[in-house]
This record gives structure tokens, sequence and C-alpha cells, in this order.
């Protein structure tokens, strides 16, 4: 192919590629933020409730169609979240996929979470905050030793031994999505932190759209300017949800939404 042949060929790529996104971000208009005492779960939709100390972590089965909420109770917390399909954990959380197919690595209510396969883990339904992190993962050993001059407890670690817990291991962790964690990038590509975006009590709450397993972490993610971690606990309520309805925002926002929900539900047909 001669140079001309070749520049040609990626004019006519880049133009596709700018075609499909507009496509892909002419979205329906999204929904505010939920007021943060907002959405009040009622009693006898509740399955579990569970409390995870700063620095620790836990493991949650979630039934296609049940909620999670995790809440930031004292506005101090980060929270890191993988989830694998419960009937094959080959299939699990893909943060790239989740940004490439919905043109943003803003995650807020109305988004979805992707998986490996292109289909929808998790849909998020109520969302307090808005500052969710999708890009930079969550705390290792290193990062840790960097920031505090110690080895701490971290997000890779916790993973590690969850994943443990559910007959998984190190190849089994993908990089995470970390939930009240105000990242964004300034014009330079550059990671920041906005620490005003941080409140107490703000949740936010997940639909399972598969059986999943889910890990969550609950360590300072490796932005956090604190010196010394000052994380603190949060709160994880396990409950029912009614049916999604037609036009729910999270399913129909998107050509690619609606790509990605109708593949999912083929499992479940």
């Amino acid at each position: 192919m001669s140079a001309q042949n070749k520049a040609e060929r990626a004019e006519a790529n880049r133009r596709r590629y700018e075609e499909l996104r507009a496509a892909g971000q002419e979205l329906k208009q999204l929904p505010p933020l939920t007021a943060p005492d907002g959405a009040p779960i009622a009693p006898d939709a509740v399955i579990s409730t569970e409390q995870v100390p700063p620095g620790w972590h836990t493991t949650v089965r979630l039934s296609r169609g049940e909620g999670l909420r995790i809440s930031d109770d004292r506005g101090r917390s980060s929270v890191s979240l993988l989830a694998w399909r419960t009937e094959d954990p080959c299939e699990r959380i893909n943060c790239a996929d989740t940004v490439k197919v919905q043109w943003s690595a803003a995650l807020s209510k109305g988004r979805m979470i992707l998986s490996d396969m292109g289909r929808v883990l998790l849909s998020v339904i109520e969302d307090s905050s808005g500052a969710h992190d999708l890009l930079v993962g969550g705390s290792t050993a290193d990062s840790t030793l960097a920031a505090y001059g110690e080895v701490t407890r971290n997000t890779q670690a916790n993973f590690i031994s969850a994943a443990a817990k559910i007959g998984l291991g190190l190849r089994d962790i993908p990089p995470c999505v970390t939930f009240f964690a105000p990242v964004t990038t300034d014009a330079a590509g550059r990671f920041v932190w906005h620490p005003s975006r941080k409140r107490p009590g703000d949740f936010v709450d997940l639909r399972a759209e598969m059986n999943l397993m889910v890990a969550v972490s609950n360590c300072a993610h490796p932005l956090d300017p604190a010196r010394p971690a000052a994380p603190a606990p949060v709160t994880l309520i396990r409950h029912r949800l009614p049916q999604p309805a037609f036009d729910d925002v999270c399913r129909t926002a998107s050509p690619e939404a609606l790509r990605a929900y109708a593949f999912t539900d083929r499992l479940f047909v």
C-alpha cells in the first residue's frame, strides 16, 4: 500500500471514529444526582447490612435484580469494587470497556458498568456523589509505602484475599472502580483530586444485572492527599428492588446501552 493510500485510509478511519463518538455522546439527558437524604430503602426490602471497617474488605453475592447501597458515612472513605459473574467468573468487570462504550470516564446515576464480554454487570440507579474513579485504580503496597512511609493495608492485598475466599486468584483480579474518589484530569492530562466533592452520607445504589460475586475494599485512594490516611467505616446494604421500568434511564441512555442490556438479557431468557 502506498503512503498516499495509507494516509487516505487513516483519514477515513479518523472520520469514522469521530462520527461514532458524536453518535455515542448523544445521550438521553442523564438524571440529576440523588439528594443525600433521598431514595430511602424500605425496611422490608433490606436483605442484609454490613459495616466495613477502614482498611478491610468483604465479599457480597448479589442475585440479578438486587441492589447494593454503598454509603460513605463520614465522607472520608473511598470504596473500590470488583465483580465476577457467579456462573462463570471468567466474565468480570472491565473498566476500560465501561469508559469506551459510554464515551466517558464520568460514572454517575444513569450509567452502567460493563463486563469484559460486553454485558452489563451493574447499573448505577441512585447516586448522591457523582465523584467516582474508573481510571486510577486502587492502592497497592508500593503506593502506600510511597505515601505513608510504610506498607499498610491496601486494596490490592484486600482483593487478593477476597478472591481467594471465592476460589479465585491473582490472575482473576482486573482494574477496579472506586466510588467516592473525586478524580478528574486537567488540560495536561494529569489527575486532580477534588476534596470539596466528598461529603458525609454520600451513597451510590448499584443494581445487579446478572448474578454476581462482588468484592469491596475500604482503603484510601492512591491520590487522596490526607496524611496520615483518615478513612472511616462504610456501610453496605443489600436490598430488593422492583423490576426496571420500560423506560429505565440506565437501559435507554444510548444505543450502546440498549445493545448491552439486550445482550445481557439473553442470558436469562
